[in-house]
């Protein structure tokens, strides 16, 4: 007597597929680029002196301003850059120094007598400043970038005629004008209006190399100034083409599925 057999069944198994919730990642947008800028600047000139030639002596000693005062102006530019990475940037700039008045005083000789006088001496002075900069962003923090930053270039520096009044009556001298080395330091901070868009605020501090400031009239010149010394103020908006980052603080949050869990064969 026999018993049936029952073999072991097999049945397909069931694959079933879990999705195991995976932390939400952070993204930005992509960080960098090209971009320009627009300035605009309230700028305070410091003379730093100034020397010529006299005649009025068988061996011409030189003669020096006794002072010489510059009132403020403005200053207007732009430029293109790159942003490099998070904390470098770099750019080259264009600025146009509007006119500066000049009031100074030289001491002489007027007169068949050759007495001691004074003179008052009035001018002027435009430029245009080309540099190349360099600039470190230190960080951001609500959306505020603070920095640092250098540039080096040259100056086109030029005078108006110098009105020289004395005992002897008013002598105009022909202005000097030419190219002239000269360097900046700045520092301030941006902030991001969009990512695209930059407010910022900073200041610029530039020495322009001293050079020609006027020609010869009435036995005295030419006349060399021994540089000057500018202070800015600076407000202006950069357009990020590349995108700002995270620096605007609006990084989004993205789920990213995993990929799908599929759980081993079942035999029965």
């Amino acid at each position: 007597m026999t018993a049936p057999a029952f073999g072991a069944d097999y049945s397909e198994p069931q694959v079933i597929e879990y999705e195991i919730p995976a932390p939400a990642a952070r993204t930005a947008e992509p960080f960098g680029g090209w971009y320009l800028r627009g300035d605009v600047a309230y700028r305070h000139s410091k003379y730093r002196g100034g020397e010529y030639i006299r005649y009025d002596d068988p061996v011409p000693p030189p003669g020096f301003f006794d002072f010489g005062d510059l009132k403020g102006s403005y200053s207007i530019g732009g430029g293109v850059g790159y942003q490099i990475n998070r904390h470098l940037r770099t750019d080259v700039t264009l600025d146009w120094f509007g006119k500066s008045d000049f009031r100074g005083q030289t001491t002489g000789v007027c007169g068949p007598d050759q007495l001691p006088c004074s003179s008052t001496d009035r001018s002027a002075y435009s430029a245009w400043l080309l540099l190349a900069n360099a600039y470190v962003d230190l960080g951001t923090w609500n959306k505020i970038t603070p920095y640092v930053g250098a540039g080096i270039g040259g100056a086109w520096v030029k005078w108006d005629s110098l009105r020289n009044l004395d005992d002897n009556g008013e002598t105009g001298h022909n202005g000097g004008k030419g190219w002239r080395f000269a360097y900046s330091l700045m520092a301030g901070a941006s902030y991001c209006l969009t990512q695209n868009w930059h407010a910022d605020l900073g200041y610029r501090f530039t020495h322009i190399q001293g050079g020609r400031m006027f020609g010869y009239a009435n036995n005295a010149g030419p006349g060399w100034d021994k540089g000057l010394f500018t202070h800015e103020a600076r407000a202006g908006l950069r357009y990020q083409f590349g995108g700002a980052g995270d620096r605007c603080g609006d990084e989004q949050l993205v789920y990213i599925p995993p990929e799908p869990y599929s759980p081993p064969p079942v035999y029965k």
